[in-house]
C-alpha cells in the first residue's frame, strides 16, 4: 500500500509539515507497513517557503528589511544552494500579518521589504526567483519593491515620491538608470492564485482594498493612482500589462513584477508541486490524502486540494481530503478529482479548540479513513 499524503497547512494551527506527520500516524496505527510519503504543500500563500525546503532539503536565511508600514521587520526567505533558486514570500516583509487590524493602511503601506528580500536573493547569486505573493498588506502596485532594486519615481519637482499607492497620483516620470542590472539575468516566476487585472471594478484596489483598511473614496482614489502608474510604466517600458490577469495580484505587486521583471506566472500549488516532485511522488500510488483549513467551493480557485486533485487525477489515484472545516458548496469538487471529504471535529468545539487539538484530530481521522478504506477493500475481494 503506497499513500501520499499532501496536505496544505491549517491557519493558525498546524504546519503543512505537521499536518502530514498527523495523518502518516493515524495511517500507521491500520496500515503499520504501508509506504508513507509526505508532501507537505501550499498554494503560493503562507507556508511556502516552509513545504518546499522540507522537500528539497533547503536553506532557511533571514533578512533585516522594510515593513508594509516602514518599521524593520525580521523577513524569512528560502535558499535552495543546488539550484541557486530563492523563495520569497510577500507575506514575510509586506503581509497583512506584520500590521494590526486597526494599523491597517492601503494607501501608504509598501511592498519596499519585498524588493530588499529580492535584493538579499541577487546576493546570494539567485538564478531563480519563486515569488509568492498571498497575504499581502500593500496596495501600492509593486512600486515600492521597484524603488528597493533602483527604480526612481519622481513627482513633477523631481522629488522622491512618498511610500504607498496613493502617492502614485503624483508621479511625472519614472527613473531606470539605477536599476540593479542582475534582473536582467534572473528567472523570475510568480505563485499566486488571483487571476485579476490591476485596475477596474476586479481590480486590485475595488477587490482587495476593503480588507487593507481603504474606505470606499480611498478605493477609487487608489484605482485612479494605480492606473496613473500603470500609465507611465506603459509609456517608459513600452509594455502594457495592466490588464493581463494576476496584475492585480497582491496589490499590483503582480503587475510590477510582469512589467519590469518580466515574470511568469503560475498557479501557486502548480509551482509548490513542482518542486517538491508530487507528480512523481504520485505515481503508482493507492490513495493521495490531501487537507487544508477550510474546504469549501473556493478551492476550485487554485488552492491546494484542487491542484492535488488534478495531479492525482492524471495518474488515476483518489483522493481524499480531510479539512478543518467543510463549507458551503464543497460538493462541488467531487467533479474535479476529490473521491470524499471529512471534517476534522468529531463533535461539537469552538474554533479555537479545534486548533488545539488539531494532531489528535487528524490522526483520528486518518485512522478511520484507513478502517473504512480496509472494509471496502475486504467486501471487494470477498
Amino acid at each position: 500500500m503506497k499513500i501520499v499524503i499532501a496536505p496544505d497547512s491549517f491557519k493558525d494551527s498546524l504546519s503543512a509539515q505537521g499536518v502530514a506527520e498527523a495523518i502518516a500516524l493515524g495511517l500507521a496505527q491500520v496500515w503499520p507497513d504501508a509506504q508513507l510519503l509526505k508532501c507537505p504543500m501550499a498554494d503560493g500563500g503562507e507556508g511556502t517557503v516552509e513545504s518546499i525546503l522540507a522537500a528539497c532539503d533547503g536553506e532557511l536565511r533571514r533578512t533585516r528589511v522594510r515593513g508594509p508600514l516602514g518599521a524593520t521587520v525580521d523577513a524569512a526567505w528560502g535558499w535552495l544552494p543546488q539550484s541557486h533558486t530563492a523563495i520569497i514570500e510577500m507575506a514575510e516583509a509586506s503581509g497583512l500579518q506584520l500590521v494590526p487590524p486597526g494599523l491597517r493602511d492601503a494607501c501608504n503601506s509598501s511592498t519596499f521589504g519585498t524588493g530588499e528580500l529580492i535584493r538579499a536573493a541577487l546576493d546570494a547569486g539567485a538564478q531563480r526567483v519563486i515569488l509568492a505573493i498571498g497575504g499581502s498588506a500593500t496596495n501600492d502596485g509593486g512600486a515600492g519593491a521597484m524603488q528597493a532594486l533602483g527604480v526612481k519615481l519622481l513627482d513633477a519637482q523631481g522629488q522622491t515620491l512618498a511610500p504607498g499607492g496613493l502617492a502614485l497620483a503624483q508621479l511625472a516620470r519614472l527613473d531606470l538608470s539605477d536599476i540593479d542590472p542582475r534582473l536582467a539575468e534572473v528567472r523570475f516566476d510568480i505563485a499566486a492564485d488571483v487571476n485579476n487585472p490591476l485596475c477596474g471594478p476586479h481590480g486590485a484596489s475595488a477587490i482587495f482594498g476593503p480588507q487593507k483598511g481603504a474606505s470606499p473614496e480611498q478605493v477609487q482614489q487608489l484605482d485612479h493612482a494605480l492606473g496613473h502608474f500603470a500609465e507611465l510604466c506603459a509609456q517608459t517600458l513600452d509594455n502594457d500589462v495592466r490588464d493581463e490577469p494576476g496584475s492585480g495580484a497582491a496589490g499590483g505587486l503582480g503587475f510590477a513584477a510582469k512589467a519590469f521583471l518580466g515574470a511568469q506566472f503560475q498557479a501557486g500549488v502548480e509551482v509548490v508541486a513542482e518542486l517538491v516532485g508530487l507528480a512523481e511522488a504520485v505515481k503508482g500510488a493507492d490513495l493521495v490524502i490531501t487537507g487544508e483549513g477550510r474546504f469549501d467551493a473556493q478551492t476550485l480557485r487554485g488552492k491546494t486540494p484542487f491542484g492535488v486533485a488534478r495531479i492525482a487525477r492524471q495518474n488515476g489515484v483518489p483522493v481524499i481530503v480531510i479539512a478543518g472545516t467543510l463549507g458551503e458548496g464543497y460538493q462541488v469538487l467531487y467533479e474535479h478529482g476529490i473521491d470524499a471529504a471529512f471534517a476534522l471535529a468529531s463533535g461539537p468545539m469552538t474554533l479555537e479548540q479545534a486548533c488545539a487539538e488539531a494532531p489528535r484530530l487528524l490522526r483520528e481521522r486518518a485512522s478511520d479513513i484507513a478502517r473504512v478504506w480496509r472494509v471496502a477493500a475486504r467486501k471487494i475481494q470477498d
